[in-house]
């Protein structure tokens, strides 16, 4: 009874707090939605009693819905920059620290350990990696590398700042060690994306630091940015949306965040919020169709997501910063490709195991818990609406909102996991 009561509780918390932020016309059309999916439910005949649905069935039947990525494929792992001379260089092996993190596991796991290997993750060479996820972005991509390159060169500098400094850091979280790179995942685009980025590239002498990634079928967001962070280098990793919406600037805020969160091997994330904005023009002149979508959205997650995730205002924000130590507890076991995949992220985060330091802590007798989940700060960000969002407003919302459940779900039964 207790567990019913707390549900209804939070259930009646999180309609009244999004109703009360809402237009009265936004407003409307939710009830009008409700009362419409109500009596449609009324109308239907009574689901069969919850114990005929096995868990057997419900795993099964999950099997066929749930995504399975793909492997990529061998040309995927390569990447193309450009030349002090200006020309194209030949395809080159992407450095993948997932490969040698997944050896590492299984030869831990053979060699009979009891206690479950999560593996290391190779030392950074550069403090941060921007990972861009791009599909027919010929035209707004542009404006956002000139914002990331106006940040990143005087914050990072284009190297490390020397081979002394970047191996005193390497075996720790390698802050301030500088030096960046800028990952461009193409996600399939037909478009002429790929040329004006190298353009880009001449244009202000970023060879080697700015790497064009093709992906020979398109995977969607989700996808392209899993893959770019398999084969980050830097200390930090960032994924940032090609259209520019989001301050680049704020990324200094995003780590000033992180190292205010992390543990004490590093592990921290901070993504993006655009919450404080939901009164402000630039939302309030949105249509009501799509303010209501989003209010709706946003109370399925808290519904549907565990206790952290639930909590984070934001989480479709594309501007999301992991400190390397995160990422062997988030990568290796990413199945959204699609736009739910950074609630995924978050999901993986909160059910992360314990670091070695806590646990430690733990069995000498500390106080304190031993808690596991990767440890996630909300930032406000500047943002601002930019024309020519691949969004389509009405499906990729019901999409997301299907995808949500089969993503809990599968997690949930066992469909997912971690090992």
């Amino acid at each position: 009874m207790a567990t019913i009561m707390e549900v209804s509780q939070r259930l009646l918390g999180a309609m009244y707090e999004y109703a009360s932020q809402m237009s009265p016309l936004s407003l409307l059309l939710l009830l009008l939605a409700t009362a419409g999916s109500t009596f449609i439910f009324v109308l239907l005949p009574p689901p069969p009693p919850i114990n005929q649905l096995t868990h057997h069935q419900l795993y099964a039947a999950l099997l066929l819905v749930a995504p399975i990525p793909r492997p990529p494929f061998p040309s995927e792992k390569k990447y193309i920059t450009t030349t002090p001379t200006g020309s194209v260089t030949e395809p080159k092996l992407l450095p993948c620290w997932l490969d040698n993190w997944e050896a590492h596991r299984n030869e831990a796991e053979t060699g009979g350990r009891i206690q479950k290997h999560t593996g290391t993750i190779d030392a950074p060479e550069v403090e941060m990696s921007v990972v861009i996820p791009a599909y027919n972005e010929e035209d707004r991509i542009v404006i956002m590398l000139e914002e990331c390159i106006a940040f990143c060169d005087p914050e990072y500098g284009r190297k490390p700042h020397s081979s002394k400094t970047a191996n005193r850091n390497a075996n720790s979280t390698g802050r301030g060690m500088g030096g960046y790179e800028i990952l461009i995942i193409d996600d399939g685009s037909n478009d002429q994306t790929v040329e004006v980025v190298l353009e880009f590239a001449r244009k202000h002498g970023l060879h080697d630091i700015l790497r064009v990634v093709s992906l020979k079928q398109n995977r969607g967001k989700g996808g392209a940015v899993t893959h770019g962070f398999r084969h980050v280098r830097g200390a930090y990793a960032v994924f940032a949306d090609a259209d520019g919406a989001s301050r680049f600037e704020d990324l200094r805020k995003l780590v000033e965040g992180c190292k205010s969160v992390a543990c004490g091997e590093g592990r921290a994330i901070a993504v993006g919020s655009r919450a404080h904005l939901v009164g402000s023009e630039a939302v309030v002149k949105r249509s009501a169709l799509r303010n209501t979508l989003m209010h709706s959205f946003h109370l399925l997650l808290r519904l549907l997501t565990p206790p952290a995730t639930s909590r984070i205002r934001d989480t479709q924000c594309g501007f999301k910063l992991f400190s390397r130590a995160s990422l062997p507890h988030i990568v290796p076991y990413m199945h959204a490709e699609g736009w739910i995949f950074d609630v995924e992220m978050l999901m993986l985060a909160e059910s992360a195991p314990p670091s070695p330091s806590t646990a430690r802590a733990d069995s000498i007798g500390s106080k304190n818990e031993s808690k596991g989940g990767i440890a996630v700060a909300e930032i406000p960000i500047g943002w601002k609406e930019i024309s020519g969002s691949k969004l389509n407003v009405m499906w990729d919302s019901l999409g997301m909102a299907w995808g949500l459940a089969v993503l809990r779900a599968s997690w949930m039964v066992g469909v997912y996991r971690r090992r």
